[in-house]
């Protein structure tokens, strides 16, 4: 019998569905940083934040005892769209308005450097303050948006994925990415924060 170190986060979930309450409790701490940053990245408070975490959850462990997970997928991922689905509803009742600041020991709200291009060597000299502005300027984006963006370029997830987990269209999730790049470019450009630098 393998042991549960050795186990996929799917095989994991299914140990955990037949009786093993050891399995959840590695499924969590394999999973709960990447979730709790996905959330906090959209949600921007800690508070929120935890309250979204708990509720997901609760749901997940539902989910899973009620035999409603199917592995043909990523585990982690089936948490996001759980998560998403919650915001989603917190969104709806009021419970996560006005929410825009970052706190600064929110390390989670990452943009790859690999996904700034620059055009000449002598920018690689502002990269660190490019990259300040640009976590700055994402973070002030529409919630719907910062989450497109977090799941693209620090997920790496495709568009179809994208779609999957936010229950809608690919052309939507696209719409969302070019209006993301649409408000950061209007950003940039009235912040003076790039000049030969692109994102995509």
């Amino acid at each position: 019998m393998r042991k549960l170190e050795e186990m996929t986060d799917e095989q994991l979930a299914l140990a955990y569905v037949e009786g093993d309450n050891r399995a959840f409790d590695l499924l969590l701490s394999r999973n709960e940083v990447k979730l709790f940053g996905y959330i906090m990245f959209v949600v921007h408070d800690q508070e929120k934040a935890n309250d979204v975490f708990q509720e997901t959850f609760v749901k997940v462990v539902t989910k899973l005892q009620q035999r409603q997970y199917v592995p043909n997928g990523k585990f982690l991922a089936w948490c996001m769209r759980i998560a998403h689905n919650v915001m989603m509803d917190m969104y709806r009742d009021n419970r996560l308005q006005n929410i825009v600041e970052t706190p600064d020991d929110n390390d989670m709200s990452k943009i790859r450097d690999e996904y700034v291009v620059f055009d000449n060597a002598e920018n690689t000299i502002v990269r660190g303050q490019v990259m300040s502005d640009v976590k700055k300027m994402v973070n002030l984006l529409p919630p719907t948006q910062r989450e497109v963006v977090y799941m693209r370029y620090y997920q790496q997830l495709s568009f179809k994925e994208i779609a999957e987990l936010t229950n809608v269209s690919i052309n939507t999730s696209l719409g969302r990415m070019r209006y993301a790049l649409l408000n950061l470019r209007r950003m940039a450009k009235e912040h003076d924060v790039f000049s030969n630098i692109t994102m995509f």
